[in-house]
């Protein structure tokens, strides 16, 4: 029987090589993102979702009711980075970061929980948040700390496998919006995605890459 799984962010550098490969193995991959257009030249069954939207996230999981039966395999791989000092940050800069990478999370899981199969585990795309306390990064680091706890808690309450996938250093273009250099140690995108389906197939309960 076919597996399907829905990848919010399928656009993204992470998403889309996530769902090539699943593509590619077999499984029906429906995905989230901000350009419909773009998102249907990676998968057939794309969604136009803005996740700091509840509206349209609500709106989008409705229509995917309408498209699949239930989902085996729900990922979270949406993020966004800012690096700016917190006494020039503004408050539309700080909301901005929080609603990709934590209150887009929540918006997420809460409207299309009814979509996951029995079993089915959720897999949401954290950070070493512990090293990213550095001067600029206030509100990403704020962001995927808070999200360790989301995901704590959300495993608690649904008894379900919550995996907070906590990569090191991964070449996508968000290494464009800081003053760092991306590391030689770097994973490409489509290794990350590789170490997530096996760790999904082994039945991991985190997936820490340093």
């Amino acid at each position: 029987m076919t597996k399907t799984a829905l990848i919010w962010g399928v656009s993204g550098g992470i998403g889309s090589a996530l769902a090539k490969l699943l593509q590619s193995e077999g499984w029906e991959v429906a995905g989230t993102t901000r350009n419909e257009v773009k998102a249907r030249q990676i998968v057939p069954l794309a969604f136009e979702v803005d996740v700091s939207n509840p509206t349209t996230v609500r709106e989008g999981v409705a229509a995917m009711a309408q498209e699949i039966s239930g989902v085996d395999w729900w990922v979270y791989a949406i993020g966004d980075i800012l690096s700016k000092p917190i006494s020039e940050m503004n408050e539309n800069e700080w909301q901005q970061i929080l609603n990709a990478n934590l209150t887009g999370v929540f918006y997420a899981i809460h409207e299309s929980m009814p979509l996951l199969s029995e079993g089915a585990p959720i897999y949401i795309l954290g950070a070493v948040s512990e090293r990213m306390r550095l001067p600029g990064l206030a509100v990403y680091a704020a962001a995927k700390a808070g999200l360790e706890s989301f995901a704590e808690v959300l495993r608690k309450e649904t008894k379900r496998t919550v995996v907070v996938v906590r990569p090191g250093a991964v070449s996508t273009e968000l290494w464009k919006k800081v003053p760092f250099r991306l590391p030689v140690t770097a994973l490409r995108a489509e290794d990350l995605a590789r170490k997530m389906y096996s760790a999904y197939q082994n039945n991991y309960k985190e997936l820490f890459l340093d």
